[in-house]
């Protein structure tokens, strides 16, 4: 009588903003258009979703049934059949409730969804859309009723620590029931599903001989726990983690190590939302976006700024991505907050302990840009980052500042490493600060291993400049910004890790000041994932292995002058150059290439590395093309083109 699962996830009838009721299929936000054109006006407040269901066949003597939410954002209330049967707050991980005594023949579940203001659910202050609804799925679990702890937290009931030891590995596997008399089974797979090692106990430690290593994007390699609850030789119920043997740490004078060698965490960050979706996405975005992430080369991502779905988790198992997890308690330290960043601290860490990719948990982001009352907030640090490590004594805490918070703040020495959300080079004039910052840093705290948590610079595909300056929102600044951050952590070896800020352009409603408004487009692709930016390349050629060539500026089409600069990303060793068939010129590269190229009416460009190519037109134009700019909104507030 193991478990059975099935969705809950058509025909919900929503009652949104103005009570207009209408028929939607989950997952679904009320703030997937409104959350997304600026103005800082999208409904926050309370929205109802009522479905019906025909109770699930099982056996009333010997099994129960849950229900069980995978992200409702940001506050829940749930009621079957007229019964209040729970209350959950925060939006971004799973919860589950028994309802077995509640179930009738045909039942009518409602769900009170709350995205409102109020001053103790994180998070109430930052920049990105908090999207209300029943956004990840919704399914019922019939189960036994001597189980696996299912009430603990959203938890598997079931926690796995590897411990790497010599070439061998220590294996622990501590889980909790409800059924004392009950015998615990453990046994080990290995990728191909064959039994390797078993153990058996509620604590039970295994060693396994010269395991094979989870060794990042290279080998991502990992092993099955079946943990199996039985009584006279019958399962009960089980429970299947994958997970990892990996060891890590971090070198204050020579970063990331994994498995015992220098492993730098090439970082991006991800938002979660979607052009037109907002956060109610499914498995083939999420799926993109890994893709995406992969073709760039990156080794490491920051899931900002809350837990993440389970599948992007095990996705990052598989494919081998190192991964900093978080809670959303950020911008703002809220007096009253204090009991959600535990719980949510809770969450996030008892149902993401199995998983490999995760090295660090992330205590809270920028929280000293707005905070009141620093006693308390600090206080709420050191319980937070206490709470992680008596939680789980395997992994290291970190914590993102704010540009502001200087490197002597309190805040800064809580947690055992630490990041730095920095732009200097975009709100702050001289990219040359950025080695003048890491490098004081550095001397002043040699023991400190520091990040940037974030960088990054707003880029639109469709604003160009063949002068580009810092804050004209256009793809050749960003690039032009990137090539110097790259270059500028090559020199800072000793960094522990570095985050693109971001992956993707994200929704950020309360932004109308430059570019789009209700945007943040500092990703390296686009909000629809449709255009990779010409920054995306660039990382591509520091990172990545897979062999290829590109022509920057290629959407910048109209040149004007006798001459233009035709810059080329590679990580090729050398490219040779052909306009209208002539060749240009060739070059050894080093990542980044420009060649100077006279001007014909019409320009077709072609860049060879080996048998790899690439190809733009460009035409020669009096003036440049006015769409390049932005024009003024229709406030009149500010131009858009800064």
């Amino acid at each position: 009588m193991r478990r059975r699962e099935s969705l809950l996830d058509r025909e919900w009838q929503f009652a949104g903003p103005g009570g207009k009721t209408t028929t939607v299929r989950l997952p679904h936000t009320w703030n997937n258009i409104d959350g997304q054109d600026g103005g800082n006006d999208y409904y926050r407040g309370t929205c109802t979703y009522t479905t019906t269901f025909a109770a699930p066949a099982f056996a009333a003597d010997a099994e129960c049934v849950y229900l069980e939410f995978d992200g409702v954002n940001a506050t829940a209330d749930v009621t079957l059949n007229g019964h209040p049967c729970c209350h959950h707050d925060g939006g971004y991980s799973t919860f589950r409730v028994e309802v077995t005594d509640l179930l009738q023949t045909e039942n009518s579940l409602q769900v009170a969804v709350d995205n409102s203001v109020n001053d103790h659910v994180y998070p109430q202050k930052a920049d990105f859309t908090f999207y209300g609804g029943i956004y990840r799925d919704v399914k019922l679990i019939v189960a036994n009723k001597k189980h696996f702890d299912m009430d603990h937290f959203g938890g598997p009931g079931v926690k796995i620590t590897p411990v790497v030891d010599g070439e061998d590995a220590k294996v622990t596997v501590e889980s909790w029931n409800n059924a004392p008399e009950a015998e615990t089974v453990i046994t080990i797979l290995d990728a191909a599903g064959k039994p390797v090692a078993a153990g058996a106990g509620s604590n039970a430690v295994i060693v396994m001989k010269k395991p094979h290593r989870w060794d990042g994007v290279k080998d991502p390699y990992l092993y099955t726990a079946v943990a199996e609850l039985k009584e006279d030789g019958n399962v009960l119920d089980e429970v299947r983690l994958r997970f990892g043997v990996r060891a890590f740490h971090v070198d204050k004078d020579k970063g990331f190590f994994l498995n015992g060698r220098c492993y730098p965490l090439r970082g991006v960050s991800r938002h979660q939302d979607r052009k037109g979706l907002g956060n109610a996405i499914t498995q083939a975005e999420h799926d993109e976006d890994l893709e995406l992430i992969r073709e760039m080369g990156a080794t490491s991502i920051r899931l900002a700024h809350y837990q993440h779905s389970q599948y992007f988790y095990d996705r990052c198992d598989e494919m081998g991505f190192v991964v900093w997890a978080e809670i959303p308690y950020i911008s703002e330290h809220l007096t009253n907050g204090r009991e959600n960043t535990i719980s949510q601290m809770k969450e996030l860490i008892t149902q993401n302990y199995h998983h490999a990719c995760i090295v660090c948990w992330g205590v809270s982001n920028e929280i000293t840009i707005s905070t009141k009352d620093k006693k308390d907030m600090l206080d709420n640090h050191h319980v937070l980052n206490d709470l992680c490590h008596e939680m789980d004594s395997t992994r290291l805490t970190t914590l993102a500042c704010y540009a502001m918070c200087g490197p002597f703040n309190k805040v800064a020495h809580i947690t055992d490493i630490v990041g730095w959300n920095l732009y200097l080079g975009w709100y702050v004039p001289g990219l040359f600060l950025n080695d003048l910052w890491i490098s004081f840093f550095h001397l002043v705290y040699p023991k400190r291993s520091l990040c940037f948590s974030e960088y990054g610079c707003e880029g639109m595909p469709n604003l160009h400049s063949a002068h580009p300056r810092r804050g004209d929102h256009t793809e050749e600044y960003q690039a032009k910004y990137h090539e110097f951050m790259l270059r500028c952590f090559n020199r800072h070896p000793y960094m522990w890790a570095n985050y693109v800020w971001n992956m993707f352009d994200f929704a950020a409603d309360a932004r109308d000041q430059g570019g789009e408004p209700g945007m943040n487009h500092k990703g390296l692709v686009t909000f629809d994932r449709k255009t990779k930016k010409d920054s995306f390349y660039l990382y591509k050629a520091f990172w990545s292995d897979e062999p290829f060539v590109h022509i920057a500026g290629k959407r910048m089409a109209d040149r004007t002058g006798e001459n233009t600069k035709v810059k080329i990303y590679t990580n090729q060793p050398h490219v040779k150059l052909y306009n209208n068939g002539k060749v240009m010129g060739e070059a050894d590269v080093d990542k980044v290439v420009t060649f100077t190229v006279p001007l014909s009416d019409v320009n077709k460009l072609e860049v060879r590395a080996g048998k790899l190519r690439d190809t733009a037109v460009l035409k020669k134009v009096s003036s440049p093309n006015p769409s390049y700019k932005l024009k003024k909104d229709k406030n009149k507030q500010k131009s858009n083109w800064v």
